[in-house]
């Protein structure tokens, strides 16, 4: 399934998609669904993430979880902007292509300026990363 035709099926069951021209554009597509104090993020892999070994290439899911982390701060804090601080990332286990990576990430503090998040990143009920970041709000 190409990128479009993945738009197509995940936009049709009610989630958004990233509409960037740059990087992030290229790496996904990612997509996310909006809930009253959360966000809920989904990336379907395909053969285009697979590193050497035929499994996720680790900077591919990384780029997905700065992307949701980002958005999520933008989103929960109603900050103009954020840009990352720092991104730790702890893979737990491999994702196999055509697998769906899921994260909701959580706000576990936020300061005027600052916001620090966690998440687990999950293949049904298999845990394969965990998270945590800070992001800097743009005034």
């Amino acid at each position: 399934m190409n990128d479009q035709q993945l738009k197509q099926k995940y936009l049709a069951l009610g989630w958004d998609t990233f509409t960037d021209e740059g990087f992030v554009e290229i790496a996904g597509p990612f997509f996310f669904k909006k809930d009253v104090n959360c966000m809920h993020f989904l990336f379907e892999t395909s053969i285009k993430h697979q590193n050497r070994n035929q499994v996720l290439q680790g900077g591919a899911l990384t780029t997905f979880v700065d992307r949701a982390f980002g958005a999520a701060a933008r989103e929960l804090t109603q900050a103009n902007k954020t840009t990352t601080i720092q991104l730790n990332m702890n893979f737990l286990d491999s994702v196999k292509i055509g697998e769906i990576a899921r994260l909701t990430p959580e706000i576990t503090r936020s300061t005027k300026q600052i916001v620090f998040l966690s998440g687990n990143v999950m293949v049904d009920e298999r845990l394969v990363a965990s998270a945590t970041g800070i992001w800097k709000k743009i005034l």
